[in-house]
């Protein structure tokens, strides 16, 4: 959300904490310098899923359909390498600059979760 208050703006991010409770804080823009990467990959990774819900449909042999799913997992890895890096990069250097301590308390616990 973008608020501007006598020609300053502002970027507010809002969270929705596990308790339900939301706050909202100052955040950084997000520049993404991959998105073009990302979405062809995803397009693939989406194309690989839908081959194998086809091989499953069809009865297909369990080797072939772990094949494919072996390809589908070894896309969203590539994708989120590709995320990672980009918020790395772009988004965290800016946290860091703004001393925006949520952020990178934020990229902490995202890569909790995706380690798991």
């Amino acid at each position: 959300m973008e608020i501007n208050d006598n020609d300053k703006e502002i970027n507010l991010a809002w969270h929705v904490h596990e308790d339900g409770t939301v706050h909202a804080h100052h955040g950084h823009t997000h520049t993404h310098t991959q998105t073009k990467a990302v979405l062809n990959r995803l397009s693939r990774a989406i194309g690989h899923l839908s081959a194998v819900k086809r091989m499953v449909e069809q009865n297909r042999d369990c080797s072939d359909v772990l094949i494919q799913l072996s390809a589908v997992n070894s896309a969203i890895k590539n994708v989120s390498k590709i995320i990672l890096q980009d918020h790395i990069e772009h988004c965290l250097v800016e946290a860091v600059k703004e001393n925006d301590q949520e952020a990178i308390d934020k990229l902490k616990e995202a890569i909790d979760k995706f380690v798991k």
